[in-house]
This record gives structure tokens, C-alpha cells and sequence, in this order.
């Protein structure tokens, strides 16, 4: 093998790990969800929702604290300040409603082990 397709063959394995997803999804949500039948289930599904609200709260609050620095200290950022606020204000947002969301799978899935056969 000479050196120019080892080279290639070396940058293509490089781009291939760089697509590979870091944290991939520990569970399989949609089997989960489909065979939850007793109460157990539904527990263990509601508590995988309120972690993860409480992970998309908490990425929240970072962004809160970062609006809070560049509404405090804008010209440090020039003429990107408003650009960041915005975006900054957007994944508030984003955040905020995926929490929302996820506590209200989370609230489903107590009523459905509520209702659920031990």
C-alpha cells in the first residue's frame, strides 16, 4: 500500500469518527413506550422524562446566565451583541419548552402507571 492511500484512507476513517455520535440515546424510546405495560414501567418511563426536564432546566439556566452576560457586558461583544442576545433568548426558549415537554410525557406516564396492573 503506497503513501497517498494510506493518507486517504486515514482521512476518511478520521471523518467517519468525527459523524459518530458521542452520547447516543440510552434507552430506545419507542420500543419502551410501546411494551410499558405494568406500573414499573410506567415508572421508570416517567422518571427518564423528569431527568431529562430537569437536564433541558439546567441547560436553560446556563443560557439564562449567558443573556446575563451579554446584556451586562455588550460591548465586549461589539456589534454580535445583539445577534447573541437573540440567540441566546431563542435557546431560553427552545430549552424552556423541550422541560415543559418532557414534564408533561413525565405526567402522562404517572397517570398511565397509576392506572396501570401491578
Amino acid at each position: 500500500m503506497n503513501w497517498k492511500t494510506f493518507l486517504a484512507m486515514l482521512a476518511a476513517l478520521g471523518l467517519l469518527a468525527s459523524c459518530a455520535h458521542l452520547n447516543p440515546h440510552p434507552m430506545d424510546m419507542t420500543s419502551a413506550i410501546r411494551n410499558a405495560k405494568t406500573k414499573a414501567d410506567h415508572e421508570a418511563l416517567a422518571q427518564h422524562y423528569e431527568q431529562a426536564a430537569k437536564r433541558m432546566q439546567a441547560n436553560a439556566q446556563v443560557q439564562k446566565n449567558q443573556l446575563t452576560e451579554y446584556e451586562t457586558h455588550g460591548y465586549y461583544y461589539g456589534r454580535a451583541t445583539d445577534d447573541l442576545t437573540e440567540h441566546t433568548k431563542a435557546l431560553v426558549r427552545i430549552y424552556q419548552e423541550a422541560a415543559d415537554a418532557n414534564m408533561g410525557m413525565a405526567k402522562t406516564q404517572r397517570q398511565l402507571a397509576a392506572q396501570a396492573k401491578q
